[in-house]
């Protein structure tokens, strides 16, 4: 499996302490360093807000009881440093009694001229147990201060179970990376916060239904957060590569016969053609490979065989024109670099998800697996394309794309520093 081959053992290196984030503050505003100091100080000062996740030990996460699916989902959000981000600006500044040495740091960002925003967060300590951000971001600074190789996501289990996530049973990850979301979205009151988690993460489509008979259409656009591709054909024939998936998906679909629509011109049922155009892709573009399928006995099984995908993917060589209802300018930023993959090992009814992602600021894999961080190699990662013969092998289920210019330090930070 991938990730028993491959592994190299990591040093273990030191955390910033904030005695010397303080004293950088300090020399900071008293300008009495050169260029060059100031410069190395603030690097130090970036990796308390996320820049530089991975610099200090990948620290897991306890397995609580088939909590697999959670932990592996929690590791792909935290090593967005993007989505790391937005949850600091929603609750930082409001937890002097929490993170009272953070505090000190952020007045040197201040004195930089980095912008944050000051926001409310749960008064109330009942409040704070059910706040998914605020629990999230807990959990976010308990793996990073701390020195244990792993840490327990007890608080943020409770709290999600107060929203009817239940504890102790498997989640299918493509179900819960969308309830996750959703309830980030709807306890961040911010406009300007949600409107930057959405843009991080949602897909804008455009859908066209045509009616075959007349020149009736109907166009609408909607957004969605995963695009699940099919495996499958209609024919139940293997799709060979991600790319095929991506084709396939946008591929015009006859509704005829008992999916046949009513057409208001026509005043009757007629077969329409129904297709979906990209409008607009995310920072964070999140593909979700259809391997449980549904048969007519209600019996679920799972889709092992092999489908590879790329490490870089460019929407634009993949789409077609009619595929696509984008300008220019939207189209120049649909080049991805793979980010994270979660895979699922066993079969459709019992199994168990593992996370391999790739740090933003070392650039090496690492595979996330509960408790068990440890790097591995592109050919670890690549064990996940599945296998025919082997139903319980390791098979990748979501793939996180990450734009390439979406990959590079925060911004405002690089001109800070």
């Amino acid at each position: 499996m991938g990730q028993t081959s491959g592994r190299e053992e990591r040093s273990r290196k030191p955390e910033v302490a904030p005695s010397k984030i303080m004293e950088a503050e300090i020399e900071v505003q008293n300008n009495k360093e050169e260029p060059k100091e100031v410069k190395a100080k603030n690097q130090k000062l970036t990796s308390v807000f996320g820049l530089a996740d991975l610099k200090n030990e990948a620290i897991g996460l306890y397995n609580l009881g088939q909590s697999c699916c959670l932990n592996s989902l929690l590791q792909v959000f935290l090593m967005n440093i993007r989505f790391t981000r937005i949850l600091r600006r929603y609750l930082l500044f409001e937890l002097p009694g929490v993170f009272p040495w953070l505090h000190s740091a952020l007045h040197s960002f201040f004195y930089m001229g980095c912008a944050f925003e000051r926001i409310t967060v749960p008064s109330s300590p009942a409040q704070r147990r059910s706040n998914v951000p605020y629990q999230m971001l807990l959990l976010l600074e308990k793996m990073q201060c701390g020195k244990c190789k792993a840490v327990g996501p007890t608080d943020l289990a409770r709290c999600l179970s107060e929203h009817r996530v239940e504890l102790f049973v498997q989640h299918d990850a493509a179900q819960l990376f969308l309830t996750l979301w959703n309830l980030l979205k709807k306890q961040m009151k911010k406009a300007e916060l949600v409107e930057e988690l959405c843009d991080l993460y949602t897909i804008c489509i455009q859908e066209h239904v045509a009616c075959q008979k007349c020149s009736f259409e109907v166009k609408s656009k909607s957004t969605m957060l995963t695009l699940p591709l099919p495996v499958l054909d209609a024919h139940s024939h293997r799709l060979k590569t991600l790319e095929d998936c991506l084709q396939y998906f946008f591929h015009p679909e006859e509704l005829s016969g008992q999916n046949m629509c009513f057409c208001q011109q026509c005043g009757r049922k007629t077969t329409f053609l129904q297709s979906m155009k990209l409008v607009h892709l995310p920072q964070t573009l999140t593909l979700h490979l259809k391997r449980f399928c549904f048969e007519r006995s209600s019996r679920t099984h799972k889709l092992s065989h092999y489908l590879p995908f790329p490490q870089e993917l460019d929407l634009r060589q993949v789409l077609t024109e009619s595929q696509c209802q984008a300008d220019d300018s939207e189209k120049a930023t649909w080049q991805y670099e793979l980010f994270a993959v979660v895979a699922h090992s066993g079969s459709a009814s019992c199994g168990h998800y593992c996370a391999y992602i790739r740090s933003l600021t070392d650039c090496k894999w690492y595979c996330f697996n509960d408790s068990e961080v440890c790097q591995v190699s592109w050919d670890d990662v690549k064990c996940t394309y599945g296998h025919s013969n082997l139903y319980w092998r390791e098979t990748a289920y979501l793939l996180f794309y990450m734009k390439k210019q979406a990959q590079q330090p925060w911004p405002g930070v690089s001109e800070c520093l």
